[in-house]
């Protein structure tokens, strides 16, 4: 499967979203202390990515009329903040994680927006390090992102392990 494209997510792609993203989790799957995230369901359910894409900023990765991915994203002020990225595990390592998060900052760029911005796990390699090699950078002085430490705490509060988790930003040109 190499044929695939990009779009605004539109209302009704909304409900493909879970299923994408409980298939990407199987990633997590065998990893010390991320083992149920694989189990615990979708981080919003389609009435929740639907409130996302209102806002106009939500992409989807297709391949025919199946979606196969998406970012879900939400403005805050000057800043897009990235809640998801989920690609279909058969459709993985082709580029289309990528191409959405490349899509999202020229979307947040010709938005006006000054930066994209993220949490995620700093140890995995389809995570922080991936996030790196398209220019974010780790988020180290949390006290000058008062929103992004507070999802950070959220996280840790739902169970998330502090210590592997991290905030990232992607300023924009």
């Amino acid at each position: 499967m190499t044929d695939w494209s990009l779009r605004l997510a539109r209302p009704d792609d909304a409900d493909s979203f879970p299923a994408i993203e409980e298939s990407a989790d199987h990633l997590f799957k065998g990893i010390a202390q991320l083992e149920d995230i694989a189990a615990d369901g979708s981080l919003f359910d389609a009435q929740g990515y639907r409130r996302l894409i209102a806002k106009g900023h939500c992409l989807v990765a297709l391949q025919g009329e199946r979606s196969i991915g998406f970012i879900a994203t939400e403005p805050f002020r000057r800043e897009l903040h990235m809640w998801q990225l989920a690609v279909h595990e058969d459709a993985q390592r082709l580029g289309v994680g990528s191409g959405l998060v490349r899509a999202c900052m020229i979307d947040a760029r010709n938005s006006g927006f000054k930066a994209v911005t993220l949490t995620t796990f700093r140890d995995l390699p389809w995570n922080a390090p991936f996030y790196e090699g398209l220019g974010f950078e780790e988020v180290t002085a949390l006290d000058a992102h008062p929103r992004l430490a507070n999802e950070l705490a959220l996280e840790a509060d739902q169970g998330l392990p502090v210590e592997r988790r991290c905030a990232m930003i992607r300023f924009l040109d």
